[in-house]
Order: C-alpha cells, then sequence, then structure tokens
C-alpha cells in the first residue's frame, strides 16, 4: 500500500493549476471541493474545481518529487500533460 500514491491536478474557476499527491484521488478531491479543514488553503473560494489529470507516481518520495518537478514547470507544459501530448513517462 505503500507504493500507492498519485500525483493529480486541479484546474480552479479561474483557470489556474494546482499540483498535488495523495493515495486516495476521489477523496482528496472531494476534501478540496469541500474546502476548510482539510482541502488545501489555496483552493479554497477558487472553485468550482475540475480534476483534470492524475497519474500512478509510485512511492511517497517520487510522488512528492513528480509534484515539485511540475510545480517547476510553465503552464504550456502542464496544460500538455493535461491534454494528454505529454505523459509522466516521456519526462521521467
Amino acid at each position: 500500500m505503500a507504493s500507492n500514491w498519485f500525483v493529480y491536478m486541479v484546474r480552479t474557476a479561474s483557470g489556474a493549476l494546482y499540483t498535488g499527491i495523495t493515495t486516495d484521488v476521489p477523496r482528496r478531491f472531494g476534501e478540496h471541493q469541500a474546502g476548510a479543514p482539510k482541502g488545501a488553503r489555496s483552493l479554497r473560494g477558487k472553485g468550482p474545481l475540475e480534476l483534470v489529470f492524475y497519474s500512478p507516481a509510485g512511492d511517497r518520495s517520487r510522488a512528492s518529487k513528480l509534484e515539485w518537478h511540475i510545480k517547476q514547470w510553465p503552464r504550456q507544459r502542464k496544460e500538455a500533460l493535461v491534454l494528454g501530448t505529454l505523459s509522466l513517462a516521456d519526462v521521467f
């Protein structure tokens, strides 16, 4: 179970992309949609939210590294990941 981590991206109403990691994508997205106290502070009040991408990421360490790298990417590269024209396998 320790290796079942996912990296995911959520789009806000304004079009911003939030990247995170979790072991349970539907639960985590629900927490973001519900807001306080468990949703990410940076997403509060920015809905409606849309889950636009998720992918298996291995263990927590690898998921954290993927999350960090994706957060460094320019928006165009993130959008390519969302559209499926770029794959995490192509990059990592």
